[in-house]
């Protein structure tokens, strides 16, 4: 059995459970510190907050957190993105098995996934299904029953894109890429989360969850904070809705996953097995768990699932690497570990700050986009992956290292 020291700090909170803190060598803003403090004075929070190596400024809840909760659950910790994780696949194919120009792979990949999206009143959504191919409604028919009970008990969820966002990308960070491993297997790696419709779940909820906090007169240090508790009357739904959305988002990721295999075998004609060994993980989700003791509910916002022996995946910025880990089930993070390298500036200021040029040098080798609409998602508006792995050795070990070379953007 493997040990080693342990890396976090123990910070303690005026009020509050104290804050431990995996982020030795890498920076963290003091707004999210404060943030991740309000968290911390919540009367529902268990034993300790856990920050990870990545972690920085959210909306209500720190990205990077993991928070414990007793009876009661936080749906702005859980976020709007819900379910949001990673896929990985590795493949029978080589690092030479690839054309010499990979333009006309990642174009086919575009093509095949709908991803991105239109501004309002622009007609149809790109970033969604004209018509869902037989394969989505297929897994479509496996969640609708489900929906339908949500939708009679909540109306304005029927009114979303869910059936249509099912094997979809999105926008911002999520991606699609094509990478070669340390050994240069090739391997296909996805992030994307619930789509349209579990942004509408995570948004009503919060809304619900302030209102029902106002009705309490409970003394929140951030609205954004508010919270159900078992027996309040919308706990039951939110805990059935945000299930059906983390279910919802597994199988987006599977879906596109099998999307992305069938595509890549009209360029690639070399037959291949694919899924040699895969992971589908969650990054932004509240489950029960069993910890210290307690049965308690578990809120990873921005942070993996990272039990002993269990795999996950660390994915770094466009141009950095990315890593296939094992959880080594430290019980002081609740087994958990970070999701990313977490950014260290905003989409605005890193637009301001960086050019198309910088972004053509920062992403050399890739096949990507290459212009002005992603420059926010330069490598250097991300911590160092190498720092944020390195403070979170007793976490995780690292199985595989991934490098992109092809990268496809919402």
């Amino acid at each position: 059995m493997r040990t080693m020291e342990q890396n976090y700090k123990t910070e303690t909170i005026e009020g509050g459970v104290p804050l431990k803190m995996w982020t030795r060598g890498v920076p963290v803003e003091p707004e999210a510190k404060q943030q991740l403090a309000n968290t911390a004075r919540l009367p529902i929070v268990f034993k300790h907050v856990a920050a990870m190596p990545d972690v920085h400024l959210g909306i209500g809840a720190t990205v990077g957190s993991v928070v414990p909760t007793l009876k009661a659950i936080i749906p702005a910790a859980v976020g709007v993105d819900i379910g949001c994780g990673m896929m990985a696949a590795k493949t029978t194919l080589r690092a030479e098995d690839l054309p010499d120009n990979l333009g006309p792979l990642r174009s086919a990949i575009e093509r095949a996934v709908p991803h991105g999206s239109s501004p309002k009143r622009s007609g149809r959504d790109r970033g969604s299904w004209e018509n869902p191919p037989e394969r989505v409604d297929a897994v479509w028919a496996q969640l609708a029953d489900e929906f339908d009970v949500l939708c009679e008990l909540h109306p304005r969820l029927r009114n979303t894109n869910n059936r249509k966002h099912l094997g979809t990308l999105g926008t911002g960070n999520h991606f699609i890429e094509v990478c070669l491993d340390e050994e240069g297997a090739v391997w296909f790696m996805l992030h994307s989360g619930s789509r349209g419709v579990g942004n509408a779940i995570g948004t009503h909820f919060i809304e619900l969850a302030k209102k029902d906090a106002e009705q309490h007169q409970r003394n929140l240090p951030d609205q954004d904070l508010a919270y159900f508790e078992e027996g309040a009357r919308y706990f039951g739904d939110y805990v059935r809705a945000v299930s059906w959305a983390q279910t919802f988002a597994q199988r987006n990721r599977e879906v596109m996953m099998a999307n992305l295999i069938a595509t890549v075998r009209t360029v690639i004609t070399k037959p291949f097995e694919s899924h040699v060994e895969a992971v589908n993980c969650h990054h932004n989700y509240v489950q029960k768990e069993h910890h210290f003791g307690e049965d308690v509910f578990v809120t990873r916002k921005g942070a993996v699932s990272a039990k002993r022996g269990e795999m996950g995946i660390i994915p770094g910025s466009m141009g950095a690497r990315s890593y296939i880990v094992r959880g080594l089930g430290n019980p002081e993070s609740f087994e958990s570990c970070s999701h990313g390298a977490g950014r260290v500036m905003s989409r605005t200021k890193a637009k301001k700050l960086f050019t198309v040029e910088d972004h053509v040098k920062a992403t050399e080798g890739v096949e990507c986009r290459k212009d002005a609409d992603v420059v926010d998602e330069i490598p250097m508006a991300y911590k160092d992956i190498d720092a944020v792995m390195a403070a979170q050795q007793d976490l995780v070990e690292v199985v595989h290292t991934l490098k992109q070379v092809v990268c496809v953007k919402g």
